[in-house]
């Protein structure tokens, strides 16, 4: 295997620019709200991939708008309540809740 040529690296780097990130929550600093908002988040992309949907797919079968499920999967937990995601989640699944009291 060899090292890719300076071209090539300077155009995945020019790809990954132009994306959006996923956000990553740190577990310690998050609020509690923040944390289940995002672990509800990782569910949607769990059936997702289990399924093998697409987010156009997901968002049809949720009734809402493919922004709000792409939302959803890169973890834009800023423009959900807990509620929303929890109402939008069990419109497609049973939502089984467990807690954890450290």
């Amino acid at each position: 295997m060899t090292f890719p040529k300076a071209d090539k690296i300077k155009n995945v780097l020019k790809n990954i620019e132009s994306k959006e990130p996923t956000l990553v929550i740190d577990y310690e600093t998050s609020s509690k709200s923040d944390i289940l908002k995002y672990k509800l988040c990782q569910e949607f992309i769990r059936v997702i991939k289990e399924e093998n949907l697409t987010q156009a797919q997901l968002a049809k079968m949720l009734g809402v708008d493919k922004a709000i499920v792409n939302k959803i999967i890169h973890h834009k937990i800023s423009y959900f309540t807990s509620d929303r995601l929890m109402n939008l989640f069990s419109s497609s699944r049973p939502l089984k809740i467990f807690l954890k009291v450290n």
